[in-house]
């Protein structure tokens, strides 16, 4: 069987410990837990800083680890199964995390206070664990665990966002980044991921598999779509914000943008690339 080692954990001469009545391999792992510890963490396809980037990672979020030589670890995440190598300086010890950042970028403080300079920015969708509520002045911080003291009003114990639609509008103008997953930059099936996401929903990773695995298909006609529905193309997806206007992270634009669903579908016409599916997502 040949499986997709994007989402499983095979190489040449190792594979998880689980796949061992599925693939057949010289060895098998059984995998240690970790977390990342970086706001934000690559997800290489070879262990090298000039391998390509297929994902990010993002704080707090949950690894099975399975090797780790000459300072990377091969990887996957417990959030969407993706697997890859992370530099070990940005992984560590598994917490349990109580709070989730909501907005495009969260800072977090050194002591509570807006007015000192901040240890770092966390993402959209990284997890933190609080241990300590802390009033100052009119200012609400969570003290984490491990440092550091973020807003309230950046945060949440649920990713419960009423309309995902809304959570991807919100990264109008980020720049375009191949895998990226933030506002730093971020790339069309990242978008779509991460929307669906905080909006206490789930999907996979890359375009291909939305094409194939999220919602339910709809007639290849641009008419009729309505907002949320998604639009496909060859290694493309868009986010239709109302009947006509698409909402996606595109390299024409080279940021997140809004633009008539017929000038994309000319443009990339143009291009030999015709849409290839449409899919309605309900998501509440």
């Amino acid at each position: 069987m040949k499986l997709d080692r994007r989402r499983n954990a095979v190489r040449d001469d190792l594979a998880d410990i689980r796949l061992e009545d599925t693939v057949s391999a010289p060895r098998y792992a059984t995998p240690r837990i970790g977390r990342i510890a970086a706001p934000i963490a690559s997800c290489r396809r070879r262990p090298a800083e000039d391998a390509p980037l297929d994902t990010e990672f993002l704080y707090g979020e949950p690894l099975d680890i399975f090797d780790s030589a000459d300072g990377w670890s091969w990887v996957q995440s417990g959030v969407d199964g993706y697997v890859g190598y992370v530099r070990d300086e940005d992984i560590g010890a598994l917490t349990s995390p109580t709070h989730r950042v909501t907005v495009p970028l969260a800072l977090l403080f050194p002591s509570p206070s807006i007015k000192v300079p901040p240890l770092c920015r966390l993402p959209m969708g990284a997890w933190v664990e609080a241990v300590e509520a802390c009033h100052v002045g009119g200012e609400h911080f969570h003290l984490l665990r491990n440092g550091g003291y973020i807003l309230d009003q950046h945060v949440a114990p649920s990713a419960e966002a009423p309309d995902w639609v809304a959570v991807a509008e919100m990264f109008v103008g980020a720049p375009y980044y191949f895998g990226g997953k933030s506002w730093d930059g971020i790339d069309c099936s990242g978008l779509v991921q991460l929307a669906l996401q905080m909006a206490g929903g789930t999907a996979p990773r890359d375009s291909d598999m939305q094409e194939v695995e999220l919602g339910q298909p709809l007639p290849l006609d641009p008419t009729g779509l309505r907002r949320g529905d998604l639009v496909f193309w060859k290694g493309h997806v868009g986010i239709m914000l109302d009947a006509t206007h698409l909402l996606h992270a595109n390299g024409f634009h080279m940021m997140t943008s809004i633009e008539p669903l017929a000038t994309t579908i000319t443009r990339l016409e143009g291009k030999g690339l015709p849409a290839t599916a449409m899919r309605r997502v309900d998501c509440a």
